[in-house]
């Protein structure tokens, strides 16, 4: 794909959704953060039934350490990976208190160090929390990088080394969210919504699906 078409591309999905944001409710830093880790194979939409019942209980890093794991299991257990989730949670939030006072570090290593924090989600946060350029590549995004041809790679770091390279900076900030949204509610993993897809025409699929 060439760089005249991808900026085509990034045009009509930026008009498409003008403030992307993420669709996991939060309210802080570190609610961000949780829910993020929550959502690894789970719909936002399952981790925001989880959050708008826990939160209100705990959501600092020391109110998460005083509920404990076992609540936590209680709470996360309707989700995919939830007993590793809740381990990593407690994991991750006695480290915010022993090493950084309950704050979320504002920089990649610090995040990645944390139990349970990848790059994506490391990603996401430096994102969404602190406004970097971070590109965070999820399954959907991974998918329509890849079907559309705009950023082709065989695993996440490439796709991610690849929007960095052909997104302009001032567009980093949300273009991982217009593929997300894209993704999830267009360009969807089995049954393409083509008929629906407002890049279409520029979309370099072979199996457009017009019904």
């Amino acid at each position: 794909m060439n760089n005249a078409k991808r900026k085509k591309i990034l045009t009509r999905l930026q008009e498409n959704t003008l403030k992307p944001i993420t669709e996991l409710n939060y309210t802080s830093h570190f609610e961000l953060l949780i829910a993020t880790l929550l959502s690894a194979q789970t719909t936002d939409i399952s981790v925001n039934k989880i959050t708008k019942k826990l939160y209100p209980i705990a959501n600092t890093a020391s109110s998460m350490l005083e509920l404990g794991v076992d609540k936590i299991r209680e709470h996360i257990r309707t989700i995919g990976l939830w007993r590793t989730k809740a381990k990593n949670i407690i994991n991750l939030c006695r480290m915010l208190v022993e090493d950084y006072n309950g704050n979320i570090p504002n920089n990649r290593e610090a995040l990645e160090s944390l139990p349970g924090v990848g790059r994506k989600t490391a990603n996401l946060v430096l994102n969404t929390a602190f406004g970097f350029p971070t590109i965070a590549v999820d399954r959907h995004v991974f998918r329509v990088c890849n079907r559309t041809n705009f950023a082709v790679g065989p695993n996440v770091k490439a796709v991610e080394n690849n929007l960095l390279k052909f997104v302009p900076k001032k567009l980093q900030i949300h273009c991982h969210y217009w593929f997300i949204l894209h993704g999830r509610y267009t360009c969807l993993a089995r049954k393409p919504k083509c008929f629906l897809c407002k890049i279409k025409d520029l979309c370099e699929f072979e199996k457009k699906m017009d019904l």
